[in-house]
C-alpha cells in the first residue's frame, strides 16, 4: 500500500494556520503540540511547525521531516474532515523516529482522531 502525502492534504497558508490556532482545540505531550479543528471540506489536512527556538535550519528541517513521516505512515488511520497543526517542542531535537511516531499517535488518540 502506498502512503502519499497529497498536495491538498498539507496546510500551507498562514491564514489556515491562524484559523486552526484560534478556533481549534489543543493537545500536548513532551515532544509535540497538536491543534485540531473540524473543516467543511471533508478533507484531512495537516500542517507542521518548527519554531526558531528549536535550533538552526538543519535541526528544524529534521524535526519537520520526522513529524511528516510519522504522519504520512499513519494518516490512513485518522478521520477526515479535520485540520491539524503539529508543533515541535524542544525535546524533539534529541528524539528518534520511533519516539516522534509514538508521540504523534498518542496525541491523535487524545484528540479522538482515529477512524471508528
Amino acid at each position: 500500500m502506498m502512503y502519499k502525502l497529497s498536495k491538498g492534504g498539507i496546510l500551507r497558508k498562514n491564514k489556515n494556520f491562524q484559523t486552526v490556532y484560534k478556533l481549534g482545540k489543543s493537545y500536548a505531550n513532551r515532544l509535540l503540540v497538536l491543534y485540531v479543528k473540524p473543516n467543511r471540506e471533508g478533507l484531512r489536512r495537516a500542517g507542521f511547525v518548527t519554531g526558531k527556538r528549536l535550533g538552526g535550519a538543519v535541526v528544524r528541517n529534521r524535526a519537520r521531516r520526522l513529524m511528516k513521516e510519522a504522519y504520512r505512515l499513519n494518516q490512513h488511520q485518522l478521520t477526515t474532515g479535520v485540520d491539524m497543526v503539529f508543533i515541535a517542542r524542544q525535546p524533539i531535537v534529541k528524539a528518534d523516529f520511533a519516539a516522534v511516531s509514538k508521540a504523534l499517535l498518542e496525541l491523535c488518540g487524545k484528540a479522538q482522531l482515529f477512524n471508528k
